[in-house]
């Protein structure tokens, strides 16, 4: 846990914001349905409000009541001319994920922009209800799980966009298929993000000659309640960071916003970003292999996607 008491580079390099002036979000999204996780806080609140604003639908996944319904006076704040919804799931359940998104199939015959934002960080090695660790049931299982079961929506509407957040975290972690719900802390949380750019790679293969596209970003180090819940000094060393390094949520939400709108990402499929260009992640993260192998292990643990 050393790094956590000296988080100066690794959070520097993180959270840093480039210099170019942020490209403009050209793309009409008037009557657009948007689907987003992680949008009760954070920078998926920002992102779910700025779609919003330029006249998307938006259609919430979360856990809290309370803050999903006062996500929804905001967004109805924003955009008063669309009938913004919320759906209520755990998201690191697979019977939850399946259920919410048998409930949007049923509810919804298109989705636009499909946008997987919910994740967190522990400092233990904690288990679900079935057995899968926390981190990965969240922030990788529930992104495979829900895509796979709205994929005829987003291939409804056309043009669909499946944004992922992932994370400049990734770089440090290697998939070992057997250890992989092993791992605890910010060693974990790496191994999900590097699952969040192989999963996105995979998706994109398979979505290839249609009109769906799936990339994934990095927002950035942001200042937010995430790690909050993560403990011990596992909490501590990312509450002095986000003080030292943090950028502000509206910050952290460009490129998510970038890619679910902009123009120039068009037809563009399989790609990482970082402050909305892509960039190459890590080699590891460029194995068709390993992708094709998380693609058929996350299909037999969940049952779906096979």
């Amino acid at each position: 846990m050393g790094r956590l008491r000296h988080p100066r580079g690794l959070w520097r390099r993180l959270g840093s914001i480039s210099a170019r002036r942020p490209r403009e979000y050209t793309a009409g999204m008037q009557g657009k349905t948007v689907v987003i996780t992680g949008a009760t806080s954070g920078i998926g609140a920002v992102a779910a409000r700025s779609l919003a604003e330029q006249g998307a639908r938006i259609v919430i996944i979360a856990r809290d009541r309370r803050r999903a319904q006062e996500t929804l006076r905001d967004l109805r704040a924003a955009n008063s001319g669309q009938a913004h919804g919320a759906f209520y799931a755990d998201l690191s359940r697979l019977g939850e994920m399946k259920r919410v998104a048998a409930e949007i199939a049923a509810a919804e015959p298109r989705i636009d922009i499909l946008m997987n934002n919910a994740g967190l960080i522990a400092a233990h090695n904690r288990k679900t209800e079935d057995g899968l660790e926390l981190m990965f049931a969240t922030n990788h299982l529930s992104y495979f799980v829900l895509t796979n079961l709205l994929i005829e929506r987003l291939r409804a509407a056309g043009a669909a966009r499946i944004v992922s957040t992932a994370s400049e975290a990734h770089r440090r972690a290697r998939l070992d298929f057997g250890r992989l719900q092993d791992q605890k802390g910010a060693r974990g949380y790496g191994t999900t993000k590097l699952c969040n750019i192989l999963f996105t790679r995979e998706l994109a293969r398979r979505l290839a000659g249609t009109d769906v596209t799936a990339n994934c970003l990095h927002p950035g180090f942001v200042a937010t309640r995430f790690g909050d819940d993560a403990g011990g000094v596992l909490r501590t060393g990312i509450a002095i960071a986000k003080r030292l390094f943090a950028l502000s949520p509206a910050e952290g939400a460009k490129t998510m916003v970038y890619l679910a709108s902009s123009l120039e990402v068009a037809g563009r499929s399989g790609a990482y970003f970082d402050r909305c260009a892509p960039v190459q992640p890590s080699l590891a993260a460029r194995s068709d292999e390993d992708a094709t192998r998380l693609w058929e292990l996350s299909a037999r643990i969940s049952g779906v996607g096979g």
